[in-house]
């Protein structure tokens, strides 16, 4: 009446299972003081939380350890200081004043805008390809463009 099975060693022979998977949390490295130093007008510059919310976006795609913490930093550094020219062509205006004749000049903060914006925008495609090389998923982001979504549907 004992309803429990009994097998002896030798009808036990189990299969080696393979090993978990190892998960390893990775805690984001910190950023460099210079990404949230204060500005002349007393704000912090801001890098550090664009350089924050990249990492936690490369986090969510299995990324985050293949970017290289400098190229990071570049990049939002890069980002920051065009956020700050714009902000400046915001409080100051299009046009400035020739130090010299005094005539009207374009502000040299749209010049500086547009380059920090190519360096920024050289930077985030370089990080791009990294993580649509390495990611393990298809990995096809086309934001709010609906003409792209519909070309996309129709294969």
């Amino acid at each position: 009446m004992n309803d429990i099975p009994t097998f002896t060693p030798e009808e036990i022979d189990a299969v080696d299972l393979p090993d978990g998977a190892v998960l390893d949390g990775t805690d984001m490295p910190a950023p460099s003081e210079y990404l949230s130093a204060k500005q002349k007008n007393g704000i912090p510059l801001g890098a550090d939380e664009i350089y924050k919310e990249t990492w936690s976006w490369l986090k969510q795609r299995n990324c985050e350890n293949l970017v290289n913490p400098r190229l990071l930093e570049s990049y939002s550094q890069a980002f920051a200081r065009y956020i700050q020219c714009e902000e400046a062509i915001s409080q100051f205006g299009l046009l400035g004043k020739h130090p010299t004749t005094g005539g009207v000049i374009a502000s040299p903060f749209v010049q500086m805008s547009s380059q920090f914006q190519k360096t920024a925008n050289l930077l985030w495609y370089e990080i791009y390809d990294i993580v649509k090389e390495n990611c393990t998923e298809v990995y096809e982001d086309y934001g709010e463009d609906m003409m792209e979504k519909l070309l996309r549907q129709r294969r």
